[in-house]
């Protein structure tokens, strides 16, 4: 029994410390996309030190998942999964960004980061 409640307590702290290894891997392509959008929005934002390094996480965090659904998907379908992940990225700048900046990044975000659209055939 004593041996038994370190090892439980050690697979508890294990898998609570555990973080999306989606996430962990890193993708080049990605971090510098999340580089070029981060610093579009410094000027509008006026985002400080820590600020910029968090938002810059959340964008390519993001843009990872995005490439996975653009892999993955095609028309409308692509389109709405891209467009539900783009309104969970706002809502995640909540967190990082101060109210103010997150009204500012609602209104300069498809500016920056546009969203595809359907193309119709005639």
């Amino acid at each position: 029994m004593k041996k038994l409640f370190p090892l439980l307590i050690l697979f508890i702290s294990i898998s609570a410390f555990s973080q999306d290894p989606f996430l962990q891997k890193s993708n080049l392509e990605a971090k510098e996309e999340a580089v070029k959008i981060t610093n579009s929005y410094i000027p509008e934002l006026a985002l400080t030190g820590k600020q910029q390094l968090l938002f810059q996480q959340k964008v390519e965090e993001f843009l990872i998942r995005s490439y996975k659904i653009e892999e993955e998907f095609e028309g409308k379908e692509k389109l709405n999964m891209l467009y539900q992940l783009q309104q969970q990225e706002t809502d995640e700048m909540k967190d990082i960004i101060t109210r103010p900046q997150w009204k500012v990044y609602k209104q300069v975000k498809p500016k920056i980061q546009p969203l595809e659209t359907v193309k119709k055939d005639e």
